[in-house]
């Protein structure tokens, strides 16, 4: 092997072990409290969607049973209700 080669064959592997140690680190699991925190960030911003739109859900779920007790009411009794909902 003559020097160039020899220096371009280094050179190519000390890119390929630059670039294992980047993937090794770019990769590597962390053991440690990522998973918890992002948990209780979702249980925070559920409970303060909970709080805030408190008085629309309640609407909106109010709005969805009577709907869905009229339909089953009509679909029980036989009649025409088997079209979909009509929310007003």
């Amino acid at each position: 092997m003559n020097n160039t080669t020899m220096e371009k064959r280094m050179k190519q592997e000390g890119k390929e072990s630059f670039l294992q140690k980047i993937e090794k680190v770019a990769l590597k699991k962390e053991e440690g409290i990522d998973g918890i925190l992002v948990t209780v960030g979702l249980c925070i911003i559920a409970l303060l969607l909970c709080v805030v739109m408190k008085d629309s859900l309640s609407t909106f779920v109010t709005t969805i049973v009577t709907e869905l007790t009229n339909e089953a009411k009509s679909i029980l009794t036989g009649g025409s209700g088997a079209g979909g909902f009509i929310f007003r």
